[in-house]
């Protein structure tokens, strides 16, 4: 006991609306439904965790995390709760700076106990239908402050292989059970499975398949908690990399913007603890796409400085391309013309360059030719809106990432018409503006994207100007009965895309 308040615990205290005896009850009743029948908590130790930094007992934190992830409808973690783990009683166990709450970077251990219990957290909020949003988003120079050493760095070679038992991957205490170790038979079909949850995002948006996709994590963290062959290791990291990348971008569509940052993070921990550093680079890149979508395109340039710096020299020509994308949208974002033309170049001059004679990633295949032109579009439909001059190129981009669109890109589809159609309202064409948000708004209904709910809503935004035109005037009806209601988590402050 520190004598010092748990401010973390007490801020969450205080927005759940508890007394420190109703608290009290709470835990021992949960405690009771986990199988731990005689831990007994009263209002006095209650106050000693809040006021006096004494730090529970387990099971006592997850149980605390399971009623605050509960009571407040989004993933509370027990470092949210300002309690680390496998510390004694009465010690504060410090989960890390007032910059880095998660104490990043976690060893694989850790990355494994993180994984383990956000995603079982994550399946109690769909369970329980609660909305998982609320947090904030942690600032881009956060998390590359704390990243950055530990990335451009090699993970320890068969770490923890010469230990004999698994892992400590804590169980969440929330319908998981124990895994068991897996052979290469099994991780092929988690491989493949891969495949069939990317290809069903890049269709139909995040939000049909987002509970499976956590879920089948959830259960590849229950087997990281097994010391396996060191190949075998390697793979079983990547297929949870590639999950919760998946399980990030799903999260990110349909605007559970804190859930899907934690995403990437955990990603960007196991494709390095796997070896593959572009993957650890590419996550992070997902992150800065996030933050352009959400008006932070300063934060969205730190996380890119920090992708591209740490994915290594391995990463292949086009996965470098794809970064230097991004980069320029969040360029675009900022105004900066000639920087985003100057780095649209290196990206095509990259994307060129790469003669294919390394088989890319699975997770670099739907980045082609057509997402270059589309990437592209949206880079200099952001532009467009400090410079017009932008609006015509961004069209044309825009025209030939539709002509090489191949079917099952449904949702990148739709970006490529909202992109065209808001360049068109830009360059003063309300006629073919009209046509192309008409081909977007019958094809939106298809999919379970929040985001182009959200690029529709910035489209619509610029048919203001010509709301004298009748063509326009019935668009925008069309658009105000079809736009769903827009919820407060959904509301960043500066957002512009």
């Amino acid at each position: 006991m520190t004598g010092e308040p748990n401010t973390r615990l007490s801020d969450l205290f205080g927005l759940a609306g508890w007394s420190k005896g109703e608290l009290a009850r709470m835990v021992n009743r949960q405690a009771a439904a986990m199988g731990h029948l005689q831990l007994a908590t009263d209002t006095s130790r209650v106050r000693r965790w809040i006021d006096m930094g004494e730090c529970p007992r387990d099971p006592v934190p997850e149980v605390l995390a399971a009623l605050f992830t509960e009571r407040l409808g989004r993933v509370v973690t027990i470092e949210d709760l300002g309690f680390g783990r496998r510390g004694r009683v009465g010690k504060r166990r410090k989960a890390g700076t007032e910059d880095n709450p998660d104490g990043l970077p976690w060893a694989p251990e850790r990355t494994a106990a993180v994984l383990t219990e956000f995603t079982g957290m994550d399946l109690m909020l769909n369970r329980r239908g609660l909305v998982g949003a609320g947090a904030a988003l942690t600032a881009g120079s956060a998390l590359t402050g704390a990243m950055h050493d530990w990335l451009h760095s090699e993970p320890h070679p068969a770490r923890g292989s010469r230990l004999n038992g698994p892992l400590y991957a804590d169980n969440a205490g929330f319908d998981l059970y124990e895994a068991a170790p897996v052979g290469s038979e099994e991780i092929e079909a988690l491989e493949r499975s891969v495949e069939v949850f990317r290809a069903w995002d890049a269709s139909r948006g995040g939000g049909l398949q987002r509970k499976a996709v956590v879920g089948q994590l959830n259960e590849v963290g229950g087997m990281l908690a097994y010391h396996h062959p060191d190949h075998l290791q390697r793979r079983l990291w990547g297929v949870a990399a590639n999950l919760a990348v998946l399980a990030g971008w799903m999260s990110h569509d349909v605007g559970l913007e804190p859930t899907a940052q934690k995403y990437f993070v955990i990603a960007a921990h196991a494709a390095r603890e796997g070896g593959d550093r572009p993957r650890a680079g590419e996550a992070l890149s997902r992150a800065a796409r996030q933050m352009v979508h959400l008006g932070r395109p300063d934060d969205a340039l730190d996380l890119m400085k920090l992708a591209k710096s740490g994915s290594g020299e391995e990463t292949l020509p086009r996965t470098r391309a794809m970064l230097h994308t991004i980069e320029a949208w969040a360029q675009a974002a900022m105004g900066r013309g000639q920087a985003m033309r100057r780095t649209l170049g290196e990206a095509e001059e990259l994307f060129v360059s790469d003669k294919g004679d390394v088989p890319p990633p699975s997770w670099m295949q739907m980045f082609d030719e057509a997402d270059m032109h589309g990437m592209q579009a949206l880079a200099f439909r952001t532009l467009a809106e400090h410079d017009p001059v932008a609006a015509s190129t961004a069209q044309r981009h825009a025209k030939r990432a539709l002509d090489l669109r191949i079917n099952g890109r449904q949702r990148s589809k739709i970006f490529d018409y909202i992109s065209l159609a808001s360049a068109c309202f830009i360059a003063d064409d309300p006629e073919q503006a009209d046509r192309y948000a008409r081909l977007a708004l019958v094809s939106m209904g298809e999919t379970s994207s929040h985001r182009t709910w959200d690029r529709l809503r910035e489209m619509y935004r610029l048919t203001g100007q010509f709301a004298g035109y009748a063509k326009i005037e019935d668009l925008r009806e069309e658009i105000e009965s079809a736009l769903p209601p827009r919820t407060s988590s959904k509301k960043v402050k500066g957002s512009r895309i």
